[in-house]
């Protein structure tokens, strides 16, 4: 513990937080300050802390009997100490140095918490002794009571923290004054006060096991107080404050599963900080072995305060390290004997005969175009904070796919290879890096390798008297001082302050040690490294993960015994003769651990034993959500289905987390299954709100809406605002607003379902392009609305992109007949050309504009359909009718005689064979529509293409082409068909010929 000698001096970033004007309301504050211990014993924070309790034990008596939580105890010592001293005094400005010190006292917890779970350096003083006081802290047992009560106090809607947290009295005592209390977050307080609240419980966030409804309610609340103001207009923010806001506010999002909303952040941010940068390609070789340079994916990036990079010679990455003498973690060597350490980028005039890149220069920002890929400068910490939080938002949308990672690498790249001033961003981005290696052959080495480096990092840098390893171990002072890491310990060099590790924290997506240490576990698992996996889990004391793992390894039987041991007593009493063969099958432990709802769910996933999860959510108060989430998979897996118990489970849980994306997006599934077709577009409008990126999600709200009914105005309300909010911007929404109301005020749209129907099905094709379905069910829809609402450039498109898709497979067969029937049905019958023609060079002729809707049924006809057909005469029927249209008959007689041999060539075998009179029957009208339709009416034409003299005829012996084709099918009918009713009209039409 510090000495009370010294001396309390206020940090220089909150001189003026409390001032008398209030400057500092109006300005986002980062809340950067120097993490010291002397904020923990100024006379104030001993007041609300130990100052009488060693001569007043009795008020801290509810604590150690644990009646009273710690943190609502420190909340009433605030509340009090306040009132009491506003009684004293009526001078404004010694309040709000009152104020300001219990804000410092609040902050100065939450920093050091993290300091010593996140960042490191070690805390130089004992954290118990400080705010519990040496009374308290003298007796081992009586801590660990109080801790294990704030642990268990800490939990939220059945979520539990990480059971072994160290040093967790300083996160009570920061959310006891930052958030409990209520007395700092008033109105007039200044933003720093919100701001310190929202990341204390977005902190808490992050220390669950999964996100809670309540605790993303008040974070999400206080960041719209922040928005308003540090957004506003009216606020004369400067651009890097709303840039270090809004990249704070899109870590959140990342966390919560937003990713839509944290990449429009991110794009902010970029705009307001000036910062450049592109994603594109750069010719050079990645492998010691490529003779020719190829595209290769890279990130330029150029802060606004970064001057122009004078020429020089290419500098390694080590080389710049030693050069800027800032310290940070070193980066391990691939040392692969393929792969380069980094790409060898080509040089201006060093290009191959075959030039392929992701981009063309020409679309990148005139800042970025003579930028070096190799010897890039170094960037702003927070534009390097941003390129991280793009890494983490394209990886939390899909982790595990290859094209994710190739994607994501190249972020993290830039800042490693660049260096960055910063040696928390340069661990994170070691710590990206690392996570897309890992799944590469000739890079998986160095990715496990890194980050088990950063996990001693971490161990080493957090490492206090209180820690895991040395609660759950029995160790010596020394080993207590210098942690065991399984690669050699960091130099002196490769360390750096508190200060400077936490001064971007908020704009990171950080982790917790533990939670670090468990995705490396799960990294070993991934590798086959069972065992290594196995022994973090357990020094991490993660009952639940050992669990999960044996389950993986279908040793489902030890999984259970794992599991069962934290939960109930042993059969064979308290001290069973054979521990590692016994069953614990005695009455459950009283009192359960902290985490008992997840463990109750766990048994409950590998026994898909109902009763485990209704348990699970009776032990949580009915609080812990994933309970019912799991317990309405069961029934949906039951045979046959039980959707209303299922339905029913899924509601549960959405009154405790209303803002779950999948469990709305699975009771709308459940409600489409049950026809209950307006609540399906209630929840498939809450998911795609949610998550505006989830395809299944709006094409299930299509297919909702189609169905529900006509007469449900406010389903189809949240439903249009829903689609609405997605496509247009602000002040063309006001007025379509205005307009709809007028419209409906007039006259009620019978169509107005199926219209939203067709804007849902976009949105999911736009997300979804290469889902065929998706691209059918537009066609379907869109050629459902009668004119004059149907949309034929959709329906066009949409059948173009479904010949695209499905034709490989099913060649003619992915072309609707019907609705194409109805597009040249339009195109020839029903448009007006006047004003769409266009003269043709030398010709008289005339063609129609490619973008109208005509131009584009023709496009479609000619460039999609037409190479398709093989055996379909439908087909090429409408395709005679279309060149028909175009005046060109030769072509339209041609596509009639191709329609007539594709009838006969399918009915031979059939009907000439086998005696199958339909078949017979199809070819006599198919004979009857060549001759009457084709050879009688188009034979005598004029041919296209001929001046005005010409006399060339499109068929002058259509005559004897027809008794041709008549003669041949009379020989061929004539063993089964002769005297027939269709043997009959080709007698009669041969004879018409002749005469």
């Amino acid at each position: 513990m510090a000495s009370e000698t010294k001396t309390h001096t206020q940090p220089p970033q909150y001189s003026t937080i409390y001032d008398e004007n209030n400057i500092a309301k109006t300005k986002y504050d980062p809340i950067r300050i120097r993490t010291t211990d002397h904020l923990l014993q100024t006379p104030i924070a001993q007041a609300l802390l130990v100052q009488d309790i060693s001569d007043n034990v009795s008020e801290f008596e509810p604590v150690l009997k644990g009646e009273k939580s710690f943190t609502d105890w420190v909340a009433e010592r605030v509340r009090k100490f306040i009132s009491i001293s506003i009684e004293k005094t009526d001078d404004q400005s010694k309040r709000n140095v009152l104020l300001s010190h219990i804000l410092h006292t609040g902050v100065a917890a939450l920093f050091f918490f993290l300091q010593s779970n996140v960042t490191g350096p070690p805390l130089e003083f004992d954290s118990a002794a400080v705010i519990l006081g040496e009374k308290v802290t003298s007796d081992r047992s009586v801590l660990d009571a109080i801790r294990t009560k704030m642990l268990r106090d800490l939990s939220v809607d059945g979520e539990a923290v990480y059971p072994l947290t160290p040093n967790i009295e300083l996160f009570c005592l920061a959310k006891a004054i930052l958030v409990d209390s209520g007395v700092l977050v008033t109105e007039g307080s200044p933003l720093v006060a919100t701001t310190a609240r929202a990341r204390v419980n977005f902190l808490h966030q992050k220390m669950l096991s999964e996100v809670t409804g309540t605790l993303q309610k008040a974070i999400y609340d206080d960041l719209d107080v922040l928005a308003a103001d540090v957004l506003g207009k009216e606020i004369g923010s400067s651009g890097g404050e709303k840039a270090a806001f809004l990249l704070e506010r899109a870590t959140i999002h990342t966390h919560h599963g937003f990713d839509h909303k944290a990449r429009l952040d991110l794009e902010q941010a970029a705009v307001e900080n000036g910062f450049e940068f592109a994603l594109t390609g750069k010719l050079g070789k990645r492998t010691k072995f490529q003779d020719r340079d190829i595209s290769q994916l890279v990130v330029l990036a150029k802060s606004a305060d970064t001057t122009d990079p004078v020429p020089t010679k290419v500098t390694s990455r080590v080389e710049k390290e030693e050069q800027s003498g800032v310290s940070q973690p070193k980066a391990l060597d691939l040392n692969d004997d393929t792969l380069l350490e980094t790409i060898a980028f080509a040089k201006e005039g060093n290009k191959p005969e075959k030039i392929t890149t992701v981009q063309d220069e020409s679309s990148l920002p005139a800042a970025l175009v003579s930028i070096d890929p190799s010897d890039q400068p170094k960037l702003n910490p927070l534009d390097s904070s941003l390129l991280l939080a793009i890494a983490s938002a394209i990886t939390n949308n899909s982790p595990e796919h290859g094209l994710t990672r190739e994607e994501t690498q190249p972020y993290a790249t830039r800042i490693i290879e660049g260096g960055s001033s910063n040696w928390q961003i340069y661990t994170q981005a070691l710590l990206v890096r690392s996570r897309c290696e890992a799944y590469k052959s000739r890079t998986v080495e160095r990715g496990v390798l890194q980050m088990q480096a950063l996990v001693d990092q971490v161990i080493a840098d957090t490492a206090t008297s209180d820690s895991a390893v040395v609660r759950s171990h029995t160790v010596t002072n020394e080993q207590e001082n210098q942690p065991t890491t399984f690669l050699p310990r960091p130099q002196e060099s490769e360390s750096a302050t508190a200060e400077e590790r936490m001064e971007y924290i908020w704009t990171l997506n950080f982790q917790t040690r533990w939670n670090l240490e468990a995705e490396l576990a799960q990294r070993w698992v991934s590798l086959g490294g069972l065992r290594t996996a196995l022994d973090i889990y357990e020094r991490l004391e993660m009952w639940a993960e050992v669990a999960l793992c044996y389950a993986a390894t279908e040793r489902e039987e030890k999984a259970k015994a794992i599991v069962r041991r934290q939960l109930y007593h042993p059969t064979n009493g308290n001290k069973p003769e054979d521990e590692e063969n016994e069953r614990y099958e005695g009455p459950e432990l009283s009192p359960l651990p902290v985490d008992a709802p997840r463990l109750f769910c766990i048994l409950g996933d590998v026994n898909e034993d109902p009763d485990m999860y209704e348990r699970a959510w009776d032990v949580s108060g009915q609080r812990y959500a994933r309970a019912q989430r799991s317990l309405a998979r069961l029934y949906l897996k039951s045979q046959p289905p039980i959707l209303d118990k299922a339905e029913e489970a899924y509601k549960k849980s959405l009154k405790i987390n209303p803002l779950n994306h999948g469990a709305w997006f699975a009771l709308g599934c459940v409600q489409l299954n049950r026809e209950q077709w307006d609540d399906a577009v209630e929840s498939f409008t809450r998911t795609v709100q949610l998550e505006q990126d989830d395809a299944e999600a709006w094409s299930n709200l299509a297919a909702a809406l189609l169905n529900a009914s006509s007469n449900s105005e406010s389903t189809a309300k949240k439903a249009g605002e829903a689609i609405s909010s997605e496509l247009l911007p602000a002040d063309i929404k006001a007025e379509d607003e205005e307009e709809s109301e007028m419209t409906e005020a007039k006259k009620p749209d019978p169509y107005k379902h199926t219209r939203d129907a067709l804007t849902a099905l976009h949105h999911s094709a736009r997300l979804k392009q290469t889902d065929h379905r998706i691209w059918d069910n537009i066609l379907t829809v869109a050629s459902s609305l009668p004119a004059p609402l149907t949309p034929y450039k959709d329906i066009v498109f949409a059948q173009r992109k479904v010949v695209e898709l499905v034709s490989p497979k099913k060649g003619e067969k992915a072309v609707d007949l019907a609705i194409l029937s109805m597009l040249v049905d339009h195109l020839v019958n029903n448009f007006e050309y006047e004003g769409l023609l266009i003269p043709v060079d030398g010709t008289d002729q005339k063609i129609l504009r490619s973008g109208t809707v005509p131009g584009q049924i023709l496009s479609l006809i000619d460039n999609a359909i037409v190479p398709l057909i093989t055996h379909s005469a439908p087909l090429w029927l409408l395709v005679s009718k279309v060149e028909l249209f175009r005046n060109q008959p030769s072509k339209a007689l041609a596509a009639q005689e191709k329609a007539w041999r594709a009838t006969v060539s399918t009915c031979t075998q059939p009907a000439f064979q086998m005696g199958d009179e339909k078949k017979w029957k199809e070819i006599v009208k198919a004979t009857e529509r060549l001759v009457r339709d084709g050879y009688a009416r188009m034979g005598g034409m004029a041919k296209e293409g001929q001046g005005e003299d010409g006399e060339e005829l499109v068929a002058a012996d259509w005559r004897f082409k027809s008794r041709s084709a008549v003669r041949g099918i009379l020989g061929k009918g004539k063993e089964f068909f002769e005297g027939t009713d269709g043997w009959m009209q080709l007698k009669e039409l041969q004879e018409e010929i002749t005469g």
